[in-house]
Parts: C-alpha cells; sequence; structure tokens
C-alpha cells in the first residue's frame, strides 16, 4: 500500500472508529447484572488476543529479539489502554448513560492535542485549528443540550468519575504509544500491549470474583465481551493504531469528538435514548471540523 492509500484509509478511519467504540458504551450499559466489570475487560482481550495472535505471530517470533526488551512498555501501556480504560469504563457504565460516556471520551482530543505540540510538536495550521474549534463547540452543543446555560449546571455520577478516569488515562495512553516506539508494526505491537494489559488485569479479575463471587457463565455474557473483543477491541485500537502512524497523535485524537454523535445513534437504536435537534446540529459543526482539522497542511511544521 502507498503512503497516498494509507492516508486515504487513514481519513476514512477517522468516521468509522468511532462507531466501532461506541459498541462499547453499549456493552458498558447491557452488562450490569451480566458480568462484573473486570471479568468483562479480561475476557474481552482474551477474545482479541485469540483473534490478533495468530495474524501476528510470524512477525512476533522473527522479531523476537527486538521486541523482547519492550515489555516494560507493554506492561504500562497495557495497564492504561486494556485495564482502565476497559474496567472503569464497565464500572462507569452502572450508573451513566452510554451517551455520556462518549461525551467525557470526548475530552480527550483536547489533552491528547496539548501534550502533542509539548512533546511532538505536532501544530495545528489556523485552518486546522479551526476545525478543532467548530469540532469542540459540536461536542459542547451537545453537553449543553443545545442550551448554554447547562453547561454551568453539569453535574458528575460516580459513573462519570470512573469514566473520566479512563478517559485521562486513554490520552496517556495516545501520548506513550507516540512516545515509545517499538520494532513491531502497530498490529504485531498491540498483541503485546494486549498481553501486557492481561497480565494486569488477572489479579484484580481474581480479586473481583472473589469478593463478588464467581458469575454464572451465561450466552448473554459472552455475547458481550464478544461484541467488545471484535469491535472495540479488536477492531477500533488497531484503527487507532494505524491512524496515529499515518495521521499523528493530535489529529487521531479528533476521532473522539464524534463519540457523543455515535454514542447517541447507538443508544437511540439499542437502548431507546431518543435523540434530540443538538445532536445533528452538532453533527454539522463536529463533522466539517473533523475534516479541516485533518486536510494535510503544506508546511505542517508551521502554524500560519
Amino acid at each position: 500500500m502507498t503512503a497516498l492509500h494509507r492516508q486515504r484509509l487513514a481519513h476514512v478511519l477517522l468516521f468509522v472508529t468511532p462507531g466501532l467504540w461506541a459498541a462499547n458504551y453499549i456493552v458498558a450499559r447491557r452488562a450490569p447484572r451480566v458480568i462484573e466489570p473486570h471479568m468483562l475487560a479480561f475476557w474481552r482481550w482474551l477474545l482479541a488476543l485469540a483473534l490478533m495472535l495468530p495474524l501476528a505471530w510470524p512477525a512476533l517470533r522473527t522479531q523476537w529479539p527486538a521486541w523482547r526488551h519492550e515489555w516494560k512498555d507493554a506492561l504500562l501501556l497495557g495497564a492504561l489502554g486494556m485495564w482502565v480504560c476497559g474496567a472503569f469504563v464497565y464500572l462507569g457504565g452502572r450508573t451513566t448513560a452510554a451517551t455520556n460516556i462518549g461525551l467525557i471520551y470526548a475530552i480527550c482530543p483536547v489533552l491528547i492535542a496539548g501534550a502533542s505540540a509539548l512533546l511532538f510538536d505536532e501544530r495545528f495550521t489556523r485552518v486546522q485549528t479551526a476545525g478543532v474549534a467548530l469540532a469542540l463547540a459540536g461536542m459542547l452543543l451537545v453537553v449543553a443540550k443545545g442550551a448554554p446555560a447547562n453547561l454551568l449546571a453539569v453535574r458528575f455520577t460516580s459513573g462519570d468519575l470512573w469514566v473520566l478516569t479512563a478517559a485521562t488515562c486513554w490520552a496517556a495512553y495516545s501520548v506513550l504509544l507516540r512516545q515509545r516506539p517499538s520494532t513491531l508494526d502497530p498490529f504485531a505491537r498491540l498483541v503485546v500491549i494486549t498481553l501486557g494489559g492481561l497480565v494486569v488485569l488477572l489479579p484484580f479479575t481474581i480479586a473481583e470474583a472473589m469478593i463478588v463471587g464467581i458469575p454464572e457463565i451465561s450466552l448473554r455474557a459472552f455475547g458481550l465481551a464478544l461484541v467488545a473483543a471484535v469491535l472495540p477491541g479488536f477492531g477500533a485500537y488497531q484503527a487507532y493504531s494505524f491512524m496515529q502512524r499515518e495521521l499523528g497523535a493530535a489529529r487521531t485524537g479528533l476521532v473522539l469528538y464524534l463519540g457523543p454523535l455515535y454514542a447517541a445513534l447507538a443508544a437511540w437504536w439499542l437502548l431507546d435514548e431518543m435523540p434530540q435537534w443538538y445532536h445533528a446540529a452538532a453533527a454539522l459543526l463536529i463533522l466539517p471540523g473533523i475534516w479541516l482539522a485533518t486536510r494535510p497542511a503544506g508546511r505542517t511544521a508551521r502554524t500560519d
């Protein structure tokens, strides 16, 4: 695949990946009283690993001498991306709405862009900055439910705070993924990070089972874990790694501005949470905003 084709694919994935993540917000809302949070996160990533490992095994085997020293990075990134951004979202899903989860994750682009500007000199041009402003305005419109005064009345539940912690750790995961380069390609590296995440998740999953009891294995619980493994696990994480390599951490992070819209649509379809007029208005701001913010700049090193 040529560089041009990779860039085009990355831009398409910008609008596909949030839909894959929205599936995880629905899973988080369906999981209570079906499967415990850490158990769900553990089975999600174990199933995702089973899907990815056969494809990545040749690269892992041949490059073992080079990547075996990356185990510390794998544990750190696995703790952030698979434990915190997995189990904590499911803990939050017990007491907060799916749309709220998408809204809270929409703070990540600001955090990622700030860190990327400091660490990698990934700066936006004026046109790209205008795009970020449009996308941010659209996200805030959803948060305010169409009435700016509502921003002053926002109150966090305990579930929101769990998700806020996960969102902050996702920003850290995104930046560290770029800051700590690997000898492996993005696909194989995600397999190694998933292994690290499972190592971190295992003791917490065992402790959870000892406290609440070993849950009954049901078809519904397995189905939730499988959906979480295939869509937000295998699909979204691979797409995110690919986009970050092609577009940079800051511009890739903008996909999370679409989270509230995709979450609202998914909640409407699956949870009967009716979308409102401000969701459509926000889409008219966010979609062109992301298009402007991710346009290739003639001289990305400058800020115009």
